[in-house]
């Protein structure tokens, strides 16, 4: 907090009275003196001194301390001249006249430096408020967007209108060169010899501007002359790392950026340092994020691919072994019997190895559905009896509603989503566990398939993750001989390419529900080409 409110400049030399204020004042008096004249000439006003308070205080409102303290300098001298007696003479013959012009010169000074103070704090208040609007605006541009860079542009061009810069732009250091990220002008930059910098001292201690000369041209300016107005520096830094600077043209005027100015644009600098440090820390964590979910994924996939694989290659060694070996004696039923589970063992990988390149392509994002107009039941009677060998003794039953909807999937992807889901239940479920496909239409553009079966089901904390990459859970992993745990995640990512929803819940029957919504129209319409 020290540090920004060291931001403030030495204070700068007060303004010259104007020209403008001179005449006003000149005139004011003048004016003021037919007054008194007149009134002192036809009424029985004996003294109408009072009457240059007016001029006084109007010059004070408007030119300040100075103009108004001259302005009753004069005033008193006008009237000594031309008022008091003997006339045109500094002399005054009555003491109390002299008494009460002193009166009214005191008076008027108080007056002029009163109205002067008003104005000057009136005049600071309208400038701080400007300056918290500039500085709340450009706060609530930073914590609002996404990213510094996305907002660069109006935080430049706001700087630039309520600083009174001719143009303004943000570097970026970027290998010891600094980008653009926004600029309010448009051409090569300006090939300025001398650069202000805004220097930062400790503690409390006001900053203040340094005239230096460039060491090098910057980009772009090298065939442009030297800019008309100053070049001015504010590095963007925080937490001893320099993001850039923030960079500004002044029309030349003999000085310095005033206060409320410099305050502005060192905050802004401040709060564009903050918001880069903060995206920097973000696209860290993020990286860090990814790296930790990769290092997990990577883990997940050797420890299934280690179980996976090892299991039926072992199984598959151990059957051919013992079928080479010529002191086992094997009749041909034995022999069939071997070779049929060295087939459903290399089944078996087959399905591991076709999981795992489905979860590639889901991952890669190159699942390009085919997609047309299906009955549903008849792709899962077809994936049911090809999956017969694998259900084995587990009965499928059917439970359709209505007249079954048309789906609009991939024939390919969706006899995919079926299979893992009974290939799931295979894995997990007890020899004789019933299975029930239920399908629905869910509403006028849904189509619905559940897949349950009564088996040990999935406990209410796992059953939220049961459809991500690489899980097992609950009950269903205790019964698991093998399973590597992808394939509900492949079911919930090829639904998702499709344009559907997958859902798990606890089944009717006992174990796990797989509620698959597809986009459907209803029977009775007419499919879509194609």
């Amino acid at each position: 907090m020290s540090e920004r409110i060291a931001t403030a400049l030495a204070i700068p030399r007060p303004a010259r009275p104007s020209l403008g204020v001179g005449l006003l004042a000149v005139g004011s008096v003048v004016v003021a003196t037919v007054v008194i004249a007149v009134l002192e000439q036809a009424t029985a006003i004996p003294d109408a001194s009072a009457v240059y308070l007016v001029a006084i205080v109007a010059v004070a409102i408007v030119g300040g301390t100075v103009p108004a303290i001259a302005t009753a300098l004069v005033a008193f001298l006008a009237y000594d001249l031309l008022f008091t007696e003997p006339r045109l003479s500094l002399a005054i013959s009555d003491p109390a006249e002299l008494l009460n012009l002193v009166l009214v010169l005191i008076v008027a000074l108080a007056v002029g430096r009163l109205a002067a103070l008003g104005r000057q704090r009136a005049a600071e208040a309208e400038r701080r408020a400007s300056e918290a609007i500039a500085l709340f605006s450009i706060s609530r541009l930073l914590a609002t967007a996404e990213t510094t860079t996305s907002v660069a542009a109006p935080i430049v061009g706001l700087l630039a209108r309520d600083a009174a810069l001719d143009r303004v732009w943000v570097g970026l250091d970027s290998g010891g060169r600094e980008q653009v990220l926004a600029d309010t002008g448009s051409g090569p930059f300006p090939a300025a010899t001398i650069i202000t910098t805004l220097v930062r001292m400790p503690g409390d201690v006001p900053a203040r501007w340094v005239r230096a000369h460039a060491a090098t041209a910057r980009s772009g300016g090298s065939d442009r002359p030297p800019a008309d107005g100053d070049v001015l520096r504010i590095k963007i830094e925080t937490g001893g790392t320099v993001f850039g600077s923030l960079w500004a043209i002044r029309t030349a005027d003999g000085e310095t950026p005033g206060q409320e100015s410099t305050r502005l644009l060192a905050l802004a600098a401040d709060q564009i340092a903050l918001g880069l440090r903060r995206d920097r820390l973000r696209q860290e964590a993020t990286s860090a994020e990814v790296a930790r979910r990769g290092d997990a994924l990577k883990s997940a996939l050797l420890d299934s691919v280690s179980h996976d694989l090892r299991t039926p290659l072992a199984s598959i060694r151990a059957t051919a072994g013992n079928l080479a070996d010529p002191d086992v004696a094997m009749s041909s039923t034995e022999v069939r019997e071997a070779a049929e589970s060295i087939d459903g063992e290399a089944q078996r990988l087959d399905r591991f190895v076709r999981s795992v390149l489905d979860l590639s392509r889901i991952e890669s994002g190159t699942l390009r559905p085919d997609l047309e107009m299906f009955e549903v039941q008849p792709l899962i009677e077809r994936a049911v009896e090809r999956l017969a060998p694998v259900l084995r003794d587990r009965p499928v039953t059917y439970d359709v509603t209505g007249t079954p909807p048309l789906i609009r999937v991939d024939e390919v992807l969706f006899d995919a989503i079926v299979s893992n889901v009974l290939e799931n239940v295979a894995d997990h479920t007890p020899p004789g566990t019933p299975v029930r496909v239920a399908i629905a239409a869910a509403d006028a553009g849904r189509g619905r398939i559940t897949i349950e079966d009564g088996g040990p089901g999935v406990s209410a904390g796992d059953i939220g993750s049961v459809c991500d990459k690489f899980q097992r859970a609950g009950a269903r992993s205790e019964r698991a001989r093998r399973g590597r745990g992808s394939g509900l995640s492949i079911v919930r990512g090829m639904t998702d390419a499709l344009g559907g929803v997958a859902t798990a819940h606890a089944s009717t029957l006992g174990g796990l529900a797989i509620e698959i919504d597809l986009p459907a129209i209803p029977a009775s319409s007419e499919p879509d080409a194609g």
